[in-house]
C-alpha cells in the first residue's frame, strides 16, 4: 500500500534526486527516498544478506526495460563489459 507525502528538499538535492532519475539509477525520486530509507534501516538494524539482496533486485526490476541487458546466450558476459566499458568511457567524457 502506498500513502502520498510531501517532502521538502534542498536544491541542491532534489537536482541530485533528480539526475539519478534521469541517469536511470532509479525509476522515480519516490523510489530513491524507499531505497535511502531502507538503506539507513539496514545499517539501523543489520538483517540478513538475504534480504537486503532481495530489496536491491525488487529496486533493479523497477527499472525501465532500456536498462536491461538482454541476455543472448553465448555473448552475455562481452555485451555486460562493453556496457561497463561504454559507462566508464561516458563518466571520463563528463556525459
Amino acid at each position: 500500500m502506498n500513502i502520498k507525502t510531501e517532502i521538502t528538499l534542498s536544491e541542491y538535492h532534489l537536482r541530485l534526486a533528480e539526475k539519478m532519475v534521469e541517469e536511470g539509477a532509479f525509476p522515480s525520486i519516490s523510489s530513491l527516498v524507499e531505497a535511502a530509507i531502507e538503506q539507513i534501516d539496514q545499517i539501523k538494524h543489520p538483517g540478513d544478506a538475504v534480504s537486503g539482496m532481495a530489496d536491491e533486485i525488487r529496486r533493479r526490476m523497477e527499472l525501465p526495460e532500456d536498462q536491461w541487458i538482454p541476455l543472448k546466450g553465448d555473448t552475455l558476459f562481452d555485451d555486460v563489459r562493453a556496457l561497463i566499458r561504454k559507462k566508464m568511457d561516458e563518466k571520463q567524457d563528463g556525459v
